[in-house]
């Protein structure tokens, strides 16, 4: 595969900057860790690794951690007779940039990536627990997220985000890219197909925490100012069932990847 340093389209169409928020947020005291797991309906190594995910959103196995899954489906499996539906460009360009950071030779699936601090395969469900506890106990930012219901149109959704109390984190140079970026993503519980060719030919595989829409909304320079707060609309297509969506925010630093604050929140 090639290295890629794409950028990610941003999901929201609307997009506003507050200078404060109120109302309540989704934070429930639990530290909140991101496991993202790169994957493809082509893979036939892969649904263990699906099923790992889903365990960990269903049963929440670490003390004090609220575990958010991101289920990433990659495109480069689509040309070896199925086509995942699910699968982005976006995803394998983010696989990539790991990739670099991890100082990993060629992507592979499944994948599996915490807090973008450790990867591994993703069928290990011991080795993710311990990878969760352990990057739980890093200094983390505060991310408040809230829905609010949009007045004009029932298929938006208004989201209030704000992100503050920034652990120090190693800064570049004044006047570049800015550290830390704001990333949502919108995932879907309860997904499944009838895979017809490939490797899994003849399943039905199901999948939990599909994103379905990822992208940056933001970016913030601890040196200019020490929180952020942002209004973005999201519009959700009827196909996708209300009832299992969820939308997340998490801040990233742009030059380790690495993820030092989280939230998740439903849309139903």
């Amino acid at each position: 595969m090639h290295w890629s340093r794409s950028g990610i389209r941003p999901v929201v169409f609307g997009l506003a900057c507050c200078v404060a928020l109120g109302g309540t947020s989704a934070h429930d005291g639990r530290v909140a860790v991101i496991v993202e797991l790169f994957t493809s309906e082509g893979c036939s190594s892969c649904p263990p690794a699906d099923a790992v995910l889903a365990k960990l959103e269903r049963t929440q196995p670490v003390n004090d951690v609220r575990i958010i899954p991101l289920s990433e489906h990659v495109d480069y499996w689509n040309n070896l007779g199925w086509v995942d539906p699910f699968s982005s460009p976006q995803f394998r360009a983010r696989q990539n940039d790991f990739a670099q950071v991890f100082g990993v030779e060629s992507v592979y699936t499944p994948q599996m990536v915490v807090n973008g601090f450790v990867e591994f395969v993703g069928d290990d469900l011991n080795r993710a627990t311990t990878e969760i506890q352990r990057v739980a106990q890093q200094p983390s930012a505060t991310v408040q997220l809230r829905t609010t219901r949009n007045s004009n149109n029932s298929d938006m959704v208004d989201l209030m985000v704000r992100v503050r109390d920034i652990p120090s984190i190693k800064l570049p140079p004044k006047g570049s890219v800015a550290p830390l970026d704001v990333f949502l993503a919108v995932t879907e519980d309860n997904v499944q197909s009838d895979v017809a060719h490939g490797e899994n030919a003849g399943r039905r595989l199901r999948h939990a925490a599909v994103v379905r829409s990822f992208g940056v909304i933001g970016s913030i320079d601890p040196r200019d100012k020490p929180e952020l707060a942002l209004r973005p609309t999201l519009k959700l297509p009827g196909s996708w069932k209300r009832q299992d969506l969820h939308a997340v925010v998490f801040v990233q630093e742009h030059a380790t990847r690495r993820i030092i604050g989280s939230q998740i929140v439903d849309l139903d």
